[in-house]
């Protein structure tokens, strides 16, 4: 870390990506949203989108185009079971992909899951000058995630290098 370096508040959106979760019987959301503010993040917006691959390129693509959000952090949905299509609605949004980021989660799940974590279709990418982080749905997951990988990523002080210094730079042309 460089602390000699400003922090940067980044505008933070989180879709729950459930048919059966709520604001009430949520978890991974929350933990989600406790480590987004515990960080200095700002959480702009909370939805809760059902698993319909139609309906959450809907929501996305209403999110990407708000000047005032940085990131949308989705969790659930990114599965193999047959309404499981998180990661099938992200890539027709993103504009570029980011693998290195599904490859140290599966890394991270590996360690904790053994092999179990190949099921994870987590990934990453760009839209509209926003980052988009799509997550398994489970509570640990979503910690692991922002513990190991987003928490430094999202931290404009992290060194070598981290994805906020980016940002001014992500629709150059």
């Amino acid at each position: 870390m460089n602390e000699n370096k400003d922090f940067v508040i980044l505008n933070i959106s989180i879709f729950v990506v459930s048919d059966s979760r709520n604001q009430r019987s949520d978890k991974s959301g929350k933990i989600l949203e406790e480590n987004i503010l515990e960080s200095g993040h700002q959480l702009k917006e909370k939805k809760f989108v059902t698993d319909d691959k139609e309906l959450i390129i809907k929501e996305l693509s209403n999110s990407i185009n708000k000047k005032e959000i940085d990131v949308v952090i989705l969790t659930g949905g990114t599965g193999l079971t047959g309404r499981d299509s998180t990661p099938e609605a992200v890539e027709e949004v993103i504009e570029k992909k980011i693998p290195g980021f599904g490859e140290i989660f599966r890394y991270v799940s590996f360690k904790k899951i053994g092999t179990s974590s190949l099921q994870s279709r987590a990934l990453a990418g760009l839209a509209n000058g926003k980052f988009i982080f799509a997550l398994p749905g489970s509570p640990s997951a979503c910690k692991d995630a922002w513990n190991e990988i987003l928490k430094f990523q999202l931290d404009s002080r992290t060194k070598p290098c981290n994805l906020v210094e980016l940002i001014p730079r992500l629709n150059e042309n």
